[in-house]
């Protein structure tokens, strides 16, 4: 099921993205976002049912096991017989709904990795800043920057004084809480 969503999905960019063109690339990335998030909708749903009969299929083998040794403790052969046949089509078949969980969940965490993937390609197609920009775009950054402005990606002093206010809030915060410590520690007798 991955393997042919991630064809669709290169195939649907591809056909629908004529090059140097950003807004048909946004439209396409947005279509095949959607289309993912429907597909590992749908994936959630499938292992969900796995998991639940797989639940159902180890009850049963558990009744037949006990119904075996129920069966094991009257002298009767053939009815032995028949329960651990039973007992061992649950085994088979529980065996065989575990393999299958594992992976769905595996293919599951591929398909949640690619949607992310998805998603920050849109985000930057729909921002400008994926590394597809334009000639124009490009040309609008190097205007800006020729007037000072900074491009967000490349932008370290607003990450300096993002980091500077984030550690004056802790030294205010462990502050605050020193100041309560020692105010509380006065009032003790």
């Amino acid at each position: 099921m991955l393997d042919g969503l991630r064809a669709r999905l290169e195939k649907l960019l591809a056909d629908h993205t004529p090059p140097g063109d950003p807004r048909a690339r946004t439209t396409a990335l947005h279509a095949a976002l959607l289309e993912t998030k429907v597909a590992v909708s749908a994936m959630r749903d499938a292992l969900s049912a796995t998991e639940q009969a797989l639940l159902a299929e180890r009850r049963q083998l558990e009744d037949s096991e006990r119904r075996g040794q129920q069966a094991a403790r009257i002298p009767d052969p053939e009815t032995v017989a028949v329960a651990e046949r039973f007992a061992e089509r649950h085994r088979e078949r529980t065996g065989v709904l575990e393999r299958k969980v594992a992976l769905q969940r595996d293919e599951l965490a591929l398909a949640e990795r690619d949607l992310e993937q998805l998603t920050v390609a849109y985000r930057e197609a729909r921002q400008g800043t994926g590394p597809e920009r334009t000639p124009a775009q490009e040309a609008a950054w190097r205007d800006l920057e020729a007037a000072g402005g900074t491009r967000p990606e490349t932008d370290t002093t607003d990450e300096l004084l993002k980091s500077q206010l984030h550690r004056a809030d802790l030294d205010r915060t462990v502050d605050a809480q020193l100041e309560h410590l020692k105010q509380k520690l006065r009032k003790e007798p």
